[in-house]
């Protein structure tokens, strides 16, 4: 922490530095793991339909923390914490993030739907919405689904969504590792809510 402090005080007397130069990490106005669990809830929570990859898991939760989600919901074989795989990639959101682990990902489904959530499985559909357009509603509660690196999201979970929301895409493969897929869908939620603050 000293030297962060001498980094500051260096930089702040230094005129010939950068206009543009990266900011310390002591300037990022980080919160702490309790204060986290502290702030506004954001309405999002994660639902992981059986993600193999532990280190998958763990890039869902640093995304998870990042864009302030409520809860993340492990399902099937995800892996749990603690765990060292989950650790490397989460660097400690799991400790930030609420989670709950069910054998069954429809279990967590039927408890988000009586708790008032919307659920969307982030799927290529028949009838799937393609993220562009779609934008949040103000004061509703979105579960967003995750699938299976290979078979995606489970079909029973996905009839039992309210709807099916893609990621349009525009190249050969048609396919996004699914921590990516996690922060390009969360992203564009915390985008669209924080402008209808605004309104």
């Amino acid at each position: 922490m000293k030297s962060n402090r001498f980094l500051l005080n260096f930089v702040a007397g230094n005129t010939d530095m950068m206009h543009n130069r990266k900011l310390l990490n002591v300037e990022l106005g980080r919160v702490s793991a309790d204060e986290y669990r502290n702030l506004p809830e954001s309405g999002l929570v994660l639902v992981l339909d059986n993600i193999r990859s532990a280190h998958n898991v763990g890039s869902a939760f640093r995304t998870a923390d990042s864009f302030k989600v409520d809860k993340v919901w492990l399902c099937g074989i995800c892996a749990v914490p603690p765990s060292a795989e989950i650790h490397k990639s989460a660097l400690g959101a799991e400790n930030s993030v609420e989670w709950e682990h069910v054998a069954d990902t429809m279990e967590a489904v039927e408890r988000l739907k009586q708790e008032g959530y919307e659920i969307v499985s982030v799927e290529q559909t028949v009838g799937s919405v393609m993220l562009d357009q779609f934008a949040p509603v103000k004061g509703k509660k979105y579960a967003l689904v995750f699938g299976n690196e290979v078979a995606g999201v489970d079909q029973k979970v996905v009839d039992a969504s309210d709807f099916s929301l893609e990621i349009p895409q525009y190249g050969t493969k048609h396919s996004l590792n699914v921590s990516v897929s996690v922060g390009v869908i969360l992203w564009h939620f915390r985008f669209g809510l924080e402008q209808l603050k605004k309104l």
